[in-house]
Parts: C-alpha cells; sequence; structure tokens
C-alpha cells in the first residue's frame, strides 16, 4: 500500500488509483465517484448497500489515472445516512510528466 508520503514530493506525478476499501456503517447506499482536478473526468464506483451493523469492510475496484483526484460519496435519498470510519484508496504512481507531443 503506499501512502501520500510515499508519493512523490511535486505532487504532481500522474498517480493510477485502483481500488477504494471503507468502513462505514449507514443505511441505503452510497453512492461514489472519482473526480479529477477541475471536474474535468469522473468516474463512477459501484454504489456500497450500507447496514448499521456489518464487520465486512467493502472493496471497490476503479480504473482512474490523474494527476490528482478526489473522492466524492454521497446519499441522495431522505433518511440515508452513512458514517465512514476509515479510508483506505490503493494508488500508484506510474509517470512523472505527460508526455511532450511538440
Amino acid at each position: 500500500m503506499v501512502s501520500g508520503a510515499d508519493l512523490s514530493s511535486s505532487q504532481d506525478n500522474i498517480v493510477h488509483y485502483t481500488s477504494v476499501r471503507m468502513r462505514i456503517i449507514g443505511n441505503g447506499q452510497l453512492e461514489m465517484r472519482m473526480i479529477s482536478q477541475d471536474n474535468i473526468f469522473t468516474s463512477t464506483l459501484l454504489p456500497f448497500t450500507m447496514s448499521a451493523l456489518t464487520n465486512i469492510r467493502p472493496t471497490r475496484l476503479m480504473n482512474f489515472q490523474h494527476q490528482r483526484a478526489q473522492l466524492e460519496g454521497k446519499t441522495d435519498t431522505i433518511n440515508e445516512w452513512f458514517s465512514i470510519n476509515k479510508i483506505v484508496i490503493y494508488a500508484k504512481e506510474v509517470f512523472v510528466d505527460y508526455p511532450n507531443l511538440t
């Protein structure tokens, strides 16, 4: 597992985000998507079906490759709720820069 401190100090290298694992409780569906810098690219992940008591930490696979990214999680139905205790995002630095095509 790569921690944020293990990635390059420039923070502008291209990173491949491969999966997310959460310790989450709640009621309903947690809809998630990965969003690139400035909201240019998005990738919708399969939703988590939540329950109030669970011993399972579900993992969702993704294939998202950008310099920076954010994970958005939300519910969109009344009376759905969630509490996230832990998030682990698996990522690997793959390139130091985009190719120069000039």
